[in-house]
């Protein structure tokens, strides 16, 4: 008789602890459903690119790659590029590289949740602060740096998920657009310079992160975003200015060279902290 008490005790233990398992386990478990408002912040890793160069059109047929040399044949650029801002005339005075950037914004966005499944789209607008440079250097010598920063940025994304307890576990991706404002600084005097305005660039973002519930209508997260912008083709007119007819740019056509960066794409990185109201 005690021995069948002793049992039918720890039967009943051993429910109560398993249907209260089972109850936290429910209790976790989050419907993500629904229309959401938030925001991020984050920083920017610049995506250097040490390779980068000017390259030039001295003949003005549209097709890049020419070499413009001096009088003697030589390559008037001969002493190199850099992946940043000049700080002198040479290679020597050193190169500013790009520095890491940051973001903040807001987003709207909604969600439908299939059994774990969930999927969603959102839309986002960034204020951003991030340049992209490169620089030549000719044998005058003289520096000439082009310089892109990206002020804006926004984004309408498509994402898909997995919920599990207070969590999701997303992918996204999506098209993107940004803001550019594209400046030419030269340490040559003489010669003039007129560039295009390309002020706006298309693209797309893809990456992914994490949400967790931390109230029934709060969410937290953290997230990564790799966006490319592909800005119309930029270029800068050299012309004489005050240069004598014998400066490089001036020898294969009269009218000048046209010189432009070896990457159009502008590349950037982004990790951020979310955070989410639900309705």
């Amino acid at each position: 008789m005690q021995f069948a008490y002793r049992k039918a005790l720890m039967g009943a233990a051993s429910l109560v602890i398993v249907s209260g398992f089972t109850s936290s386990a429910q209790a976790q478990d989050q419907d993500w459903t629904g229309f959401y408002a938030g925001g991020h912040v984050g920083g920017m890793p610049q995506l250097d690119e040490d390779d980068e160069t000017l390259l030039f059109d001295t003949d003005l047929n549209g097709e890049y790659g020419d070499t413009v040399r001096t009088m003697a044949g030589d390559d008037a650029f001969s002493p190199g590029f850099c992946g940043g801002g000049a700080l002198g005339a040479t290679p020597g005075a050193g190169c500013d590289e790009d520095e890491f950037g940051v973001e903040a914004g807001v987003r709207l966005g909604y969600d439908r949740q299939f059994g774990p499944i969930v999927i969603g789209g959102l839309v986002e607008g960034s204020a951003v602060s991030i340049e992209d440079s490169v620089t030549g250097y000719s044998t005058t010598p003289a520096s000439y740096t082009a310089t892109r920063d990206l002020d804006y940025l926004a984004a309408v994304r498509l994402r898909a998920g997995y919920a599990f307890g207070p969590n999701l576990a997303y992918a996204t991706g999506g098209y993107a657009w940004g803001k550019l404002d594209q400046k030419f600084v030269t340490s040559n005097g003489a010669s003039s310079f007129a560039q295009n305005d390309v002020d706006d660039a298309d693209g797309w973002q893809l990456g992914g992160g994490v949400e967790r519930k931390v109230a029934d209508n709060l969410s937290i997260g953290l997230e990564y975003l790799y966006t490319r912008l592909e800005p119309d083709a930029y270029n800068v007119r050299v012309g004489q200015g005050s240069a004598p007819d014998t400066n490089p740019f001036l020898l294969v056509n009269e009218a000048g060279t046209d010189l432009t960066r070896s990457n159009e794409d502008f590349d950037v990185q982004s990790v951020r902290l979310t955070a989410a109201y639900r309705f």
